[in-house]
C-alpha cells in the first residue's frame, strides 16, 4: 500500500514538472507499457548527482528507503557511496547535464523486485552504457562512479539491481538471514537468496537491460545506439563478465572492476574467517600462524592505519562473514551456518555430498569472452584477493584465448597496487588507511581507452601493475602482474 500511494504521489509530481515535455515520456511510457510496471518518467535539468534537493522535484538519486517498508529494502544513496570514494575525491561533475530520466520494476519479474533506471542526456553522443550492481545493491549503485562520469560526456546510461531488493533486518531464527558480522546480534536477511531468485538471473538481469534500454534509446532518439559498453564493480563485475561472453550481439566491450569469480568466494573466505580471530589474539603479529593462513589463503598482506586499525579485521567486521553466509545460503542451502560454523565450511568436500559444485557451474565465468573487455582490481582486496580472484580469471581468459584463433577480443588485467576493494576505506575521517589507492580514477581511464579501442583501433596498454601514483601506461615499468601487493 505504501509504494502504491508513495507511487500515485510521483506520479502527480511528474506530471506537473512535464508540462513542457511530456510527449518525450508519453512515448517512453508507451515503449515500456508491457515492458515495465511503475514507471516514473520524468524531465530532469541535471542528470548527474547534483540534481538531488528541491527546488527540483525529482532527484536523480531517490532517498533511501523511498519505496517503503521494510527498512532498507531500497538504499540507493548509501548504495552509490560503497564504491566510489568519500568526498571531495568522487567523479567531477563540471556541468548539467538535462534530458529524461526513467524508474521503474520489469514487469515480467514475479516476485516484484526487479528494477531499473534510464538516463538519456538531450546531448546525446550515440552510445550507451550498461552498469551492473555491486553486492545486493540497488540499480543507483553506480550513480557516483559511473553514471556522472558517462552522462557528462553524453552517453546514455542504463543500470539495474540484479533483479532483487537488498535486505531487510530478520533473526537468527531466520532460516536464510545472515549475521552482520561475528560480534553481531544483528541478522539481515538478502532477498537475492529467496528461492524464487534464481542466480541465473544476474545475467539476465544487465542483458535484459540492455535489450530494454536499446528500446527506449530507439524510441527516444529515432536509432539505436552505435556502440554498447558494459561496465560494474564487484558482483556488478561479474556482471559484466557475463554479459561480454553471453550477449556479444549488445554489447561492443566492457569494463569490469573487481568483478567476482563465484566459485573462490566459497573456498576463500572461511579459512579467513576461521584463522581471524587467533590472529587478533596473538596482537596481530604477522608471523603468527594465523596470519600466517590467512595469507596462504590468498589474502594480500595486512595494514594498518594511524590509529592502529587492521584492515583485516576491517574487513572481518564488515564483509567477510556476511559474504560467505550469503553465498553459501544459496549454493549450499542445507549447511548448518552458525552451528557448524562459518569458517568452517568445506567446499570441496561440501561438493562431494551436495549440489553446490553443479549450482555453481550453471552461473560461472568461463573467461571465453565475445568482445573486448578490460579487468581492474587492487593488490590490497581483501574481499575478493587478487590471487585467487582478478588472476584466476584472466589466467581462464588466456587459456581461451591461447587456444582460439589469432583473431580473438584484446583482453587487459591492469593491477592497481595497493588497491582495495572498498574506496572510501582510503579517505573516510576515522577509517582512511594512507597507503591505499583509489581505484576508481583508473576504471574510469580504463573504459576511456576501451572507447578509443572499439571505436577507432587505439591499441589498449598491455596488462601492467600500475604504481602507487601511476597511471595506465602504454610503456609500463612493470608488465603483467605486480610483483609486490604491497608497497609502502
Amino acid at each position: 500500500m505504501i509504494r502504491q500511494m508513495l507511487f500515485a504521489l510521483l506520479g502527480g509530481m511528474v506530471l506537473a514538472f512535464n508540462v513542457y515535455g511530456q510527449s518525450r515520456c508519453d512515448a517512453l511510457t508507451a515503449f515500456l507499457s508491457e515492458r515495465a510496471t511503475e514507471v516514473v518518467c520524468f524531465e530532469s535539468e541535471d542528470l548527474t548527482t547534483n540534481n538531488e534537493d528541491p527546488p527540483r522535484p525529482l532527484p536523480t538519486t531517490p532517498p533511501d528507503n523511498s519505496l517503503g517498508d521494510p527498512p532498507f529494502k531500497y538504499t540507493p544513496r548509501t548504495d552509490r557511496t560503497v564504491i566510489s570514494p568519500d568526498p571531495p575525491d568522487h567523479t567531477p561533475i563540471t556541468r548539467e547535464v538535462p534530458g529524461v530520466q526513467v524508474q521503474a520494476y520489469f514487469a515480467d519479474d514475479p516476485t516484484g523486485e526487479a528494477r531499473f533506471v534510464l538516463r538519456l542526456p538531450n546531448d546525446w553522443n550515440g552510445r550507451a552504457v550498461i552498469a551492473g550492481a555491486s553486492g545486493t545493491r540497488s540499480e543507483h549503485n553506480g550513480d557516483y562512479a559511473w553514471s556522472d562520469y558517462v552522462v557528462q560526456q553524453g552517453y546514455a546510461y542504463a543500470s539495474q539491481n540484479k533483479g532483487a531488493l537488498n535486505l531487510f533486518l530478520s533473526d537468527r531464527n531466520d532460516p536464510l538471514a545472515c549475521r552482520l558480522n561475528p560480534d553481531s546480534l544483528i541478522y539481515a536477511h538478502p532477498y537475492s537468496v529467496d528461492p524464487d531468485k534464481p542466480w541465473t538471473e544476474w545475467t539476465d538481469a544487465i542483458i535484459q537491460t540492455a535489450r530494454l534500454a536499446r528500446g527506449a534509446i530507439r524510441t527516444h532518439y529515432g536509432h539505436l545506439p552505435s556502440y554498447t559498453y558494459a561496465v560494474g564493480t564487484s558482483n556488478g563485475g561479474y556482471q559484466v563478465r557475463r554479459a561480454i561472453e553471453n550477449a556479444p550481439e549488445l554489447f561492443s566491450g566492457g569494463v569490469d572492476w573487481e568483478g567476482t569469480y563465484l566459485r573462490n568466494i566459497l573456498i576463500d573466505l572461511p579459512p579467513a574467517i576461521r584463522n581471524i580471530p587467533d590472529y587478533v589474539a596473538s596482537g596481530y603479529d604477522p608471523d603468527s600462524q594465523a596470519a600466517r593462513n590467512i595469507r596462504a589463503a590468498g589474502y594480500p598482506p595486512d595494514i594498518f592505519n594511524a590509529s592502529g586499525m587492521s584492515l583485516w579485521k576491517l574487513y572481518s567486521d564488515s564483509y567477510w562473514e556476511y559474504t560467505q553466509c550469503l553465498f553459501q545460503k544459496k549454493f549450499d542451502p542445507t549447511y548448518d551456518t552458525y552451528g557448524a560454523g562459518t569458517g568452517n565450511y568445506d567446499f570441496h568436500h561440501r561438493a562431494e555430498v551436495t549440489a553446490v559444485g553443479e549450482r555453481l557451474s550453471h552461473v560461472q565465468t568461463t573467461g571465453q569472452i565475445k568482445r573486448p573487455l578490460i579487468t581492474l582490481a587492487g593488490t590490497l582486496d581483501a574481499l575478493l584477493p587478487i590471487q585467487r580472484q582478478a588472476r584466476v580469471y584472466a589466467e581462464s581468459v588466456r587459456r581461451h584465448q591461447h587456444e582460439g584463433e589469432r583473431d580473438t577480443p584484446q583482453y587487459r588485467l591492469y593491477e592497481i597496487q595497493n588497491g582495495n576493494h572498498i574506496e572510501f576505506y582510503r579517505n573516510r575521517p576515522g577509517i582512511a588507511f594512507e597507503q591505499l589507492e583509489f581505484i576508481q580514477p583508473h576504471a574510469q581511464r580504463a573504459f576511456d581507452l576501451l572507447v578509443q579501442h572499439v571505436e577507432h583501433r587505439g591499441s589498449l596498454p598491455p596488462n601492467q601493475c600500475v604504481p602507487r601514483g601511476g597511471s595506465i601506461n602504454s610503456h609500463p615499468s612493470e608488465r603483467g602482474q605486480c610483483s609486490r601487493l604491497l608497497v609502502p
